[in-house]
């Protein structure tokens, strides 16, 4: 008995862990479904999102007030459950990049990548030596407060991590290319305000150059052997990307998801009364 319970402890740590297998299946081109969160900060968001079939939540901090302290105890609400915390930092640079990854974080979305010099400083903050130059900080949040064996945490971590460029400028369309050659960008994502916006076509997204530009995002990556992401804020939105070749796509606003949700129900009853 002892024998087979040893055997069972090593087939379950040769497993990938939950995080490993996200960014798997991330990759694997199946459609991986979450959530971004811009306004409601709660410890029982995590276990919502969750419920309602969420694999990952990006928390977002470059449009808003979240700071580090409080993402770190978002991140402590997910322990345990079978959903990863990622989050969008404010810009791309190592301090908020590796403070975010220390505290936890399975996932770092980047706003307004621009250049490939600029994708491989991201890279480079995000991985340990010899492949990086992210600082040492094991047994805290990051690792659950567990010790182990250092070198196994460094390839683990870099396998868990899921690196998202987003492409929503005019400049980071012109070089979206050589943004997908960097080795260690997972995913090209659109943000498609601020994509129109630098386009000079705010806001209109059935214009045939954001269409183009949309449809060439999840080209790249295709053939690069990337991923395309997209928040999509309702249903048409998200057909419209997955036929595009868009893979990983978040559901959101929260904001804009809990006031409709309310005026539904409210208009139903103030028509009944």
């Amino acid at each position: 008995m002892l024998f087979r319970s040893l055997d069972i402890l090593r087939t379950f740590q040769a497993l990938p862990t939950m995080s490993s297998a996200l960014k798997q299946r991330i990759h694997s081109g199946q459609v991986v479904t979450g959530a971004m969160v811009f306004e409601f900060f709660s410890p029982g968001l995590s276990s919502i999102l969750h419920q309602a079939g969420a694999k990952y939540v990006i928390y977002d901090m470059e449009h808003t007030g979240l700071s580090l302290e409080s993402l770190k105890w978002l991140f402590a609400s997910c322990r345990g459950l079978p959903i990863e915390p990622m989050v969008r930092v404010p810009v791309g640079e190592y301090t908020w990049l590796a403070r975010a990854l220390d505290l936890g974080a399975r996932g770092v979305m980047i706003p307004m990548v621009e250049s490939a010099q600029h994708a491989q400083t991201i890279v480079q903050a995000c991985r340990y030596p010899p492949l990086g130059r992210r600082g040492a900080a094991f047994g805290f949040a990051q690792c659950d407060y567990q010790g182990g064996d250092i070198g196994k945490k460094m390839v683990d971590y870099h396998d868990r991590t899921v690196v998202i460029a987003q492409i929503e400028t005019e400049k980071g369309l012109a070089a979206v290319e050589s943004i997908a050659a960097v080795d260690g960008i997972d995913v090209l994502w659109v943000g498609h305000f601020d994509l129109s916006n630098f386009m000079g076509i705010p806001g209109q997204f059935e214009h045939p150059d954001f269409l183009a530009a949309m449809k060439r995002v999840a080209d790249v990556a295709r053939q690069h052997g990337k991923v395309a992401g997209f928040m999509a804020t309702d249903a048409a939105w998200a057909d419209k990307v997955m036929a595009m070749g868009y893979t990983m796509i978040a559901t959101g606003t929260d904001t804009g998801m809990l006031q409709q949700g309310f005026a539904n129900l409210i208009q139903h009853i103030d028509k009944r009364g």
